[in-house]
């Protein structure tokens, strides 16, 4: 199999595995390590703990300090339920767009800094590249600080990371970190005719649900600083998106399941939040105890994005500007690795083709000029690094 392939091509094969975050990602990974193999990189492989999914990162060129990260996950969202007009797996060209689950969010940048190599082996870069693929970065970036932390510890340092979610090809220094805890509610069964001596799950998981409402009007109410007023909204917000519980009209519920989301502004710190929750979950469920001593409410991490921090004078923001011309300020609410990488001592800057309302969409495309935009600015990195 030939690996002398265009950016467009290398996207083609990546969409063709369908990496949906419930699978596995090895098949890709292989074939990754195939086409580092053959322009003579050589790879490692960070494994989940059950070894069926895998980051991989690479150094191309010398091993040396002040090279730069290029950063992208390796897993897509589901099709299923989606109305697709074409094969979600398959990149199809259609009105000077490129659809495929991925070309999007993120496997078109993936394909442009895989495509990279090549070009930066032949022009001789003095300052290394860094590839950096994850894996679940779709259910709350989890794979990503492994291998942020080995890079980190094995590798030469770089002096940025670019994480190439969509972004317009604008410099975005800054979003909100994330938090999810899984919340079980343990009541006690009784008749709903005698509920007085029952305790609905149901029932008390709404109580804490209220609390979230509660801290979402006050937050709203805050004064804001300068820094937090560019974030839409612009303060922390709590959130539940699904909630699952009771057997029976006529039961008071038994159980109760749900998560309780937070999305973070960077000046607020997640364990600040996390103590909060737990503040509040303790004192309903004394009160459930009180009624009925084997109620009890369970608490689980689910995920932790931290937020990705506005630099002062940062290497990596002031790296992208060069490259692209942007000058804007720009954040964003949604989590991102750039976080996990900042958390690791990597200046980290968000900055990548295509369009974030495509993420996640049936259909979703990449537009042939944003993709060609991505590989016009990774060229110029080249001749940055020489």
């Amino acid at each position: 199999m030939s690996f002398d392939l265009t950016a467009r091509e290398i996207m083609e094969k990546l969409i063709s595995f369908p990496t949906v975050s419930s699978e596995s990602n090895l098949e890709l990974i292989s074939w990754v390590e195939s086409y580092l193999n053959h322009h003579q990189v050589k790879s490692t492989r960070v494994y989940n703990e059950d070894k069926t999914k895998a980051n991989l990162y690479a150094n191309v060129g010398p091993m040396v300090d002040g090279g730069v990260i290029l950063s992208g996950h390796t897993d897509v969202v589901p099709v299923v339920g989606q109305e697709w007009d074409t094969d979600p797996f398959s990149v199809v060209e259609k009105d000077g767009k490129y659809f495929g689950r991925g070309t999007c969010d993120m496997k078109g940048f993936d394909a442009l800094a895989l495509a990279t190599i090549p070009k930066a082996l032949e022009k001789g870069i003095k300052r290394p590249i860094q590839i950096a693929l994850s894996y679940d970065e779709e259910v709350g970036c989890i794979g990503a600080p492994f291998m942020a932390a080995e890079m980190a510890r094995l590798m030469p340092k770089a002096s940025a990371a670019i994480i190439g979610e969509p972004s317009m090809m604008k410099a975005v220094s800054g979003h909100k970190g994330g938090l999810g805890i899984k919340t079980h509610v343990r009541g006690f069964e009784v008749h709903s005719s005698l509920q007085h001596i029952g305790v609905s799950a149901i029932h008390e998981a709404a109580k804490i649900i209220e609390w979230a409402n509660e801290m979402n009007l006050k937050n709203a109410a805050k004064e804001k600083a300068e820094d937090t007023l560019m974030f839409i909204p612009p303060y922390t917000t709590v959130h539940v998106g699904i909630i699952n519980g009771g057997t029976a009209n006529n039961i008071t519920a038994k159980d109760c399941n749900f998560v309780m989301g937070f999305r973070c502004i960077p000046s607020e710190d997640a364990k600040d939040w996390e103590a909060a929750y737990t503040k509040k979950v303790k004192e309903i469920e004394a009160n459930m105890k009180a009624i009925n001593p084997d109620c009890f409410i369970e608490l689980e991490a689910g995920y932790g994005v931290p937020g990705l921090k506005p630099e002062e004078n940062g290497v990596a923001e002031a790296l992208v500007r060069k490259l692209t011309g942007d000058n804007g300020q720009h954040v964003v609410s949604y989590g991102t690795e750039a976080g996990q990488f900042q958390a690791e001592g990597y200046s980290s800057i968000i900055c990548g083709p295509g369009d974030i309302s495509q993420a996640h969409q049936p259909n979703e495309f990449i537009t042939i000029q944003q993709f060609q935009a991505g590989e016009a600015f990774l060229d110029r990195l080249i001749e940055d690094l020489i």
